[in-house]
Order: C-alpha cells, then structure tokens, then sequence
C-alpha cells in the first residue's frame, strides 16, 4: 500500500477498498495452471516460450518478440543489444526524466553517456523540442523514449526526428500495452525496439516478465543471444551455422560457445503458460481500461490537469492526475488514503532528482517533470472498476 505517513499523519495504515492494481490472473488461469503442472511439463524455457513470443508478436505487430523475466530486464536487453550491435559507437544515448528507473540504469550500467531530456506538458512524454535540441549539439547514436502511462507520444515527429539525425530508437512501452495511435498502430511498432512488462501492476501479467520486440533480424538476434548467457542455441539454423563457421567452432563446442557478454535474462515456460492465456485478454483489458481512463478524465476535467492523447488510444495502468501544488496534493492523498482509495506519486516523477542521477549528474531542473514530480499522484484504474467506483473517487478527489 503506498501511504505516505507525512499525509495522513496518522500511525496505523487505512482500510483499501479501491487498490491501485488487481490481479489480472484469474481462478480459470490458476486452475488451468495447476492442470498444466500436474502433466509433468518443461518447466524452464521451451516451446511455450516461442508460442507467447509468436503470440505477442502477432498481437502488436511486429516480425519478432523476445521473452524475458521483466520489464526492466526488457529494457536492459535493448540497450544492451543496441551497444553489441554497434548501434551506438559514440556512446551518446538521450534519456526521458519521466518514466522509470530502468528506462535509464540500463545506459550508466553499460558506460554509455545518458543525456537527460524534460516532459512534454501534454502527454508526459519526452520533450521533442528539447530532443531536438540536443540532436543539434550532441549528436546522439541513440534514443529511449517512454509511453508514458499508456498515452502514445507523437509518432510522426519522432520518427522525423530519427529520419533526420539517424538516431536509433528505442521505446519503452512497458506500461502501455494494449495503446494505439489513431491510424490503428499499436504502441511498441514505433522504436526500432520496444520494451513492454507483464508485472502485476501492469495491463496483462505473467506474474513477473517481459518482452522486447523489432522487426530488425540482426537486433531480435543479438537479443536472443544476450538474453541466454550469450550464445547461439536460440538462432535460426542458418545463422547458427554461419556463427560456427565464421569462427571455426567445432561440433562438440558449439552449443557452450559464447559470442557475446551475455546475461541471464530469462523467463520460464510456467511464466509462458500464463502469458498466452493473457494475451488472449489483451483487446477486452486494453477496452476496459481504455474506458475507465476517459471515464475520469469526464468526471476530472476543468478542474485537473492530465494528459492529453488527442485522438489516440490510451490504455493507462492507472490513472494520473496533477494538483494545483504539493499542499493541495497532500490534502487529496489524505481524502484518498481515508476514504479506501490506494494512490501514490505520478510514476517516479523527475527521475533526475532521484539520487541515482543527481549524484552522478547534477540535479535536472525540467518545468514540466518537477510539477509532475511535487503535483502528480496516481488513481486506480483496472478492468474490474466500475463507472460507479470511478465516480466515487473522482469525487473524493475533488472534495
């Protein structure tokens, strides 16, 4: 429960009654689970992992898709195969300050140079202007850009950006699956990579997981070696043999061949399992959610500031909301926290006023992240809620 004791100024936690985030495995998913298990199956990476990446490939639109055990491990794996693709020889890559931690560790951990960029004041998203900007002065290899809760950023220009600097584009989508942009797109067709999350709190769940899809056969390769300690098995035939051959490796070494500085950044078949049926529920969850987003934006506007999504799709994990200050937040959290209803801070909100940067960096001053950052604060939003359970929020909320 995320309480925060300076709001509520009292000593025992309140009673959730609306909790940010339900369960989206249900009873038929854990029954057909158990079923599943007493078989004896694969338990560890096998043939359900290739049928959830067909499936979810399929599902957003993309050649390929690579299964992993997070969102985060997701982003690690883009970057990371960004880097051993030589994609990024200057090693400049521009980071978001709203988004999450995990949209920019990947990038200090590997020794790239991350070049922090502000938010955009109608989606959230990165601030394309301030993008630009920086393509000007620093030349960048490289660019992470966020769909910040669910709300698609502007296609159109980011990919006349990259057109025009020749950036590659990475994008973290991992908590917006199921979003659309208006010509029928899905969020995570726009990055020459895009990262997504199938955590609990997220629009589907696999209990823990994650993916990475591209249409770029020379990157969903690497990623399927840097996924698996960095070796080969997971390649297609042709690719595989053309491995050992280029580097004469025998028979009876090539399956324990390293080409590449690998992780272990896999999930399981048990965690596939769930992920197929899930990915069956994506349009329903991605509908519902969809609906309770702009049920509150109804009941909120005029009166809060939100983001705008113009004539997109959005698919929110939750919904996000700005007060007019950090008092008047702190006056909304306490009605929220009293009245049953789970919140918390928008996202993380400046991620470059959080000690893992500025330490590093600098503090980053941005108008847009640092009203996000001392303004923002999150509602529930999960299929299950009804238009009812909205309207009581919306006017806890409003006082």
């Amino acid at each position: 429960m995320f309480l925060v004791k300076e709001y509520i100024c009292k000593g025992e936690e309140m009673e959730i009654i609306y909790p940010l985030a339900k369960e989206t495995i249900n009873n038929e998913d854990i029954n057909a689970l158990c079923d599943w298990l007493k078989s004896y199956p694969r338990l560890t990476k096998g043939q359900l992992t290739w049928q959830v990446e067909e499936d979810w490939a399929r599902y957003i639109g993309t050649k390929h898709a690579v299964f992993n055990n997070s969102g985060s491990s997701a982003n690690l794996l883009m970057v990371a195969t960004a880097l051993y693709a030589g994609k990024i020889p200057n090693k400049k890559i521009v980071v978001p300050s709203v988004g999450w931690v995990t949209t920019i560790s990947p990038a200090i951990q590997l020794g790239l140079q991350p070049i922090m960029v502000g938010a955009d004041p109608n989606t959230y998203g990165m601030d394309l202007d301030q993008l630009e900007a920086v393509c000007e002065k620093e030349q960048p290899d490289a660019v992470i850009f966020v769909q910040v809760l669910g709300v698609p950023h502007y296609k159109e220009r980011l990919l006349a950006l990259k057109e025009k600097y020749g950036f590659l584009l990475l994008e973290d989508a991992c908590a917006a699956l199921g979003a659309a942009y208006s010509d029928g797109s899905m969020v995570g067709t726009v990055g020459d990579m895009s990262s997504f999350s199938f955590y609990f709190g997220h629009q589907l769940s696999t209990i823990e997981g994650g993916m990475v899809n591209t249409d770029d056969k020379e990157l969903y390769e690497m990623l399927l070696m840097l996924r698996s300690h960095g070796w080969a098995k997971d390649l297609s035939k042709e690719s595989y043999d053309s491995l050992m051959s280029e580097h004469e490796v025998d028979d009876f070494h090539s399956p324990f061949t390293f080409f590449v500085p690998g992780f272990n950044l896999r999930s399981t078949d048990l965690q596939a399992f769930l992920g197929i049926r899930q990915v069956k529920k994506a349009n329903w969850a991605a509908t519902q959610r969809n609906e309770n987003h702009i049920h509150y934006a109804e009941n909120l506007k005029g009166r809060f500031k939100f983001q705008d999504w113009g004539e997109n799709f959005p698919v929110s994990i939750s919904f996000g909301a700005m007060a007019d200050s950090t008092a008047h937040r702190k006056e909304i959290v306490t009605r929220l926290v009293e009245g049953g209803v789970e919140t918390r801070i928008f996202s993380a909100g400046n991620l470059g006023r959080h000690p893992f940067w500025s330490e590093k960096y600098g503090t980053f001053d941005d108008k847009v992240s640092d009203q996000i950052h001392s303004c923002g604060f999150f509602v529930p939003n999960y299929p299950e809620l009804t238009s009812e359970e909205i309207d009581t929020i919306c006017q806890i909320v409003k006082g």
